[in-house]
């Protein structure tokens, strides 16, 4: 009896199995797909341009942009050090802190709602390449920031 039942959960984890296999994967079935113009003799041909949506843009001047600067390593005094680089930049510092982890392998910029274009600007002055929406904070812990800067190692 037990015999069968392995056969029959065997039968059905290869069939499963060759049905995953066989479908086509989303992301490349959906991958745009470049189109060129006919060849002639005197044209030489190129693939067709691709758009991407642009990135909002910042509305807000950096001296009206206030920024939240968390120590995200552990490493004593890095949320200051940036905050001055912050500041520098001509950003109000709305506050310094520790994350609420320090374990953060590399540094990030969030933005509250509404002000993508502001954050990406910041993550671009900071040399910062993770950008994105406030992720594990509330708009509340903010403390009326607009961004948070976490300092990762």
């Amino acid at each position: 009896m037990a015999a069968a039942v392995a056969a029959v959960e065997l039968l059905v984890l290869v069939v499963v199995g060759g049905a995953l296999i066989a479908k086509p994967s989303t992301a490349t079935s959906a991958r745009p797909v470049a189109r060129t113009a006919p060849a002639t003799s005197a044209k030489k041909t190129t693939p067709a341009k691709i758009h991407r949506a642009a990135a909002p843009a910042a509305h807000l001047a950096r001296g009206k942009v206030t920024v939240l600067v968390l120590n995200g390593n552990g490493r004593q005094g890095a949320a200051a050090t940036t905050a001055a680089r912050v500041s520098h930049r001509g950003y109000r510092i709305g506050g310094v802190a520790n994350a609420p982890r320090s374990d953060f392998t590399r540094s990030l910029v969030m933005y509250r709602r509404g002000f993508e274009g502001e954050g990406r600007r910041l993550g671009r002055d900071l040399g910062i390449g993770i950008v994105g929406p406030l992720d594990g904070l509330r708009t509340s812990q903010l403390h009326g920031a607009h961004a948070v800067v976490v300092i990762g190692s």
